[in-house]
């Protein structure tokens, strides 16, 4: 056997077990992108920890989960145009309503029948947190609008978050109003919602005269709150403020939870197109799915979320989400399609009231 041959032979054999090991590697190895929104940082990284830990058991395979995080608006629109997100986890239904009507077949439309509890493996709520001893004594949300009190809350055309906190207070507002909320959707009751309607919208006017600044996402507007120092009250998920109440002391803030507030339902669902080009599909279902597990409820409800399933989680954990009358989106409008349309597209609601803004 000649020397040029040995070479050919041996560089063969290089290739193939190069080959093989690559090809081991890959099998043993696959990468997520999990886009969210901006609250759900801490949430994600012990929850990731926790389904690396149960699919290496289950299959032998490692599995590398990146994150993305920002306003739950803006992160749609980044899926729209091109991330190639696995699954998305996001602040309210419309945002991936928003990627699957595009017309690019991004999710299939009826994603929220995928997954249990209409694809939200945890709920929240919209509370107020306050400068330690509350100051300005704010308790409801009639306090927000007193003379003197100034206000931090996202922009409602990029923030899922700041949409649950304006619908938050319209549908305390029609409430109050009403004396009982399920007259809204009522044909018999359209005279006494038009005039609770009117009211309402006077409500939001004057909430956002107190708006101070607009962050374009939850978590900005809580270093806004928090490190600048700036207003006397932030609107915020609930498990906003637990996280800052445990992360800064109880002697820096106090959690103001109103009388009523909003249930908040984030949901999460795979991308179907990205994950069919990237073949993975099976374990960003399963990521999806062990949300509902009992060791993940377990997780979510230490971090502030309350679990679908709080029997799963801790006393101690559920000890913090105190009882209110939580009033729910198809409480005030069929289907989050139509909240969009109606208050926060362009023209909507929000920004007619927001334009008249001094």
């Amino acid at each position: 056997m000649n020397r040029i041959f040995k070479w050919a032979l041996r560089g063969t054999a290089v290739r193939l077990l190069f080959g093989l090991s690559s090809a081991a590697f890959a099998a043993e190895t696959v990468e997520l992108l999990n886009v969210s929104y901006d609250p759900t940082r801490e949430l994600y990284r012990a929850y990731n920890a926790e389904f690396q830990k149960y699919w290496k058991e289950k299959t032998g395979q490692h599995v590398v989960i990146k994150q993305s995080h920002g306003g739950s608006g803006k992160q749609a629109r980044a899926v729209i145009d091109g991330i190639s997100a696995d699954v998305v986890t996001l602040a309210l239904a419309y945002d991936i309503d928003a990627i699957a009507l595009t017309g690019k077949r991004l999710i299939a439309r009826d994603w929220q029948k995928r997954l249990p509890e209409n694809s939200s493996p945890y709920t929240s709520t919209i509370v107020f947190l306050v400068r330690k001893g509350n100051p300005k004594n704010i308790r409801s949300w009639e306090d927000l609008v007193r003379p003197g009190v100034e206000v931090i809350t996202p922009n409602p055309k990029t923030s899922g978050g700041a949409r649950w906190n304006y619908l938050a207070g319209y549908g305390y507002t029609l409430q109050r109003e009403l004396g009982d909320i399920k007259k809204v959707r009522d044909p018999r009751y359209a005279g006494e919602v038009k005039k609770a309607d009117e009211v309402a919208r006077k409500y939001l006017a004057d909430l956002f005269q107190h708006v101070i600044v607009l962050d374009s996402g939850a978590r900005g507007s809580t270093t806004t709150f928090i490190q600048r120092k700036l207003g006397d009250v932030l609107l915020a998920w609930e498990n906003e403020a637990i996280l800052s109440i445990q992360e800064l002391g109880k002697d820096a803030f106090d959690v103001v939870v109103p009388p009523v507030s909003i249930l908040t339902e984030p949901p999460v669902t795979i991308v179907d197109r990205n994950v069919e080009k990237k073949g993975t599909g099976k374990v960003a279902e399963e990521y999806l799915k062990h949300l509902y597990s009992p060791a993940a409820q377990k997780i979510i409800a230490s971090y502030g979320y309350r679990p679908v399933y709080p029997q799963h989680a801790d006393k101690g954990d559920l000890e913090k989400f105190p009882k209110l009358t939580l009033i729910k989106l198809t409480d005030l409008e069929p289907d989050w399609i139509s909240a969009q349309k109606r208050h926060f597209s362009d023209g909507g609601v929000f920004d007619q009231i927001y334009q008249g803004r001094k």
